[in-house]
């Protein structure tokens, strides 16, 4: 899940299948999914991340024999092939585009998964999914401030050389990358919309949702401490899990990609089920 600078804003074409302007389906598109589990990037990011998390999942469902996942990941404007595209850096209006797009959706168990800006992103869809009746079976949402808690470190007000500062501290760009002055004047201001989005999102107070909600956090992550991502359980009646991985900084997920997929895949069917890897620490209702 890096936040590849040139693979977030590159125009090209990729084979997943596009199902309109705001989603890539990745992989495979199997005719009658049994589930769908709908990604939501990071500032930065662009659809493409998920990939191998489809891969993973496609490996971990046709193992558990328990039906084809549909995978598939909200593609913001201004990168990859939408790059020509006007940015949108009000996240609530990302959301809502979002929204539109994935209603239709959840004709099947719908998980919603969301890394950093992408789970606030999720966590909205959510609640508009809900409203509209169409609650999703599970929210997944990994190295994220709980929405009432996400703070404006002032990242989208850094010069360029912030910015790229800001960059080697998650760890989430491989360095190599950082040295060719012409990927970074097309991805800094990708990054830098993403962040105004993040950083001038106001929580609105209303229901906590009845999905259940499965927050992820590295022990090690910079900008998201443990304690910071437990605080999403205020935000859901339903059952809650907090899983913590050792050693793991802001982009942990990239060496763990086959327990995320067992871990949708358990949560989202009701059978068969497997086990998540250690022990999870689970918070006291």
């Amino acid at each position: 899940m890096e936040c590849d600078a040139a693979t977030a804003i590159r125009a090209r074409r990729y084979p997943e299948h596009a199902l309109g302007p705001w989603l890539r389906g990745l992989g495979a598109e199997p005719a009658q999914p049994a589930a769908r589990l709908v990604c939501f990037p990071h500032a930065g990011g662009g659809a493409g991340a998920y990939r191998p998390l489809a891969a993973a999942l496609a490996d971990t469902a046709r193992a558990q024999r328990s039906g084809p996942y549909e995978t598939l990941a909200v593609q913001y404007p201004g990168r990859q092939e939408r790059i020509h595209e006007e940015r949108l850096e009000d996240l609530t209006e990302l959301a809502e585009h979002a929204f539109r797009a994935v209603l239709p959706l959840a004709d099947r168990p719908l998980t919603l998964l969301g890394h950093s800006m992408g789970a606030i992103v999720a966590y909205e869809v959510a609640r508009r999914l809900e409203g509209a009746g169409a609650a999703p079976a599970h929210l997944i949402v990994s190295g994220a401030w709980a929405p009432d808690r996400v703070r404006d470190r002032g990242v989208r007000l850094r010069d360029d050389d912030g910015l790229v500062e800001e960059l080697r501290t998650t760890r989430g760009t491989d360095p190599r990358l950082l040295r060719y002055p012409d990927v970074l004047a097309m991805a800094l201001p990708v990054l830098r919309g993403d962040y105004t989005a993040l950083e001038t999102y106001r929580h609105r107070p209303g229901r906590p949702l009845t999905a259940p909600v499965t927050a992820l956090v590295g022990d090690a992550d910079p900008v998201v401490d443990v304690p910071e991502a437990a605080a999403w359980q205020r935000h859901t009646r339903g059952p809650f899990r907090l899983r913590v991985f050792p050693g793991g900084d802001h982009f942990y997920l990239t060496a763990h990609w086959p327990d995320l997929a067992g871990h949708v895949c358990e949560q989202t069917l009701p059978e068969p089920r497997v086990p998540l890897g250690p022990p999870v620490p689970v918070l006291a209702r």
